[in-house]
């Protein structure tokens, strides 16, 4: 199988030796998105905000690769504190609709760059 390597300019670019996004075996594996304005590169204000900048970059990830958020099965959404559960839980949920895809939700100790949330997906291409 082949691997294809996704990279956009509408989503930030990797700050260390990987991608965006990989396309193999019919399936797409974002790296975990931070929630970083693609413009500024600047983190957004408050866990709703980095949920939305967050998930407004898989967007453009996927569709860099011509996916779109319907095709997506899995989510990992990393949180810096589980406190914050359920105000991104309510952004997220603007951006799915049923079905929705699995997900896990973790409290991690740090993030890079002291982000609040990280969330990475795997989608079907179709």
């Amino acid at each position: 199988m082949t691997k294809n390597i996704i990279a956009t300019s509408k989503a930030p670019g990797a700050i260390g030796p990987y991608s965006q996004a990989v396309e193999i075996g019919g399936f797409l594996y974002t790296s975990g998105q931070l929630g970083l304005n693609p413009e500024t590169g600047e983190f957004g204000e408050g866990i709703a905000e980095q949920t939305r900048y967050s998930l407004g970059n898989v967007k453009a990830i996927l569709e860099a690769a011509g996916a779109g958020l319907e095709q997506v099965v899995k989510t990992t959404v990393f949180l810096k504190d589980m406190n914050d559960f359920a105000v991104m839980n309510e952004v997220y949920g603007s951006f799915f609709s049923e079905p929705y895809p699995a997900r896990s939700a973790v409290e991690v100790a740090r993030l890079p760059k002291d982000g609040l949330v990280e969330i990475e997906v795997i989608a079907v291409k179709k």
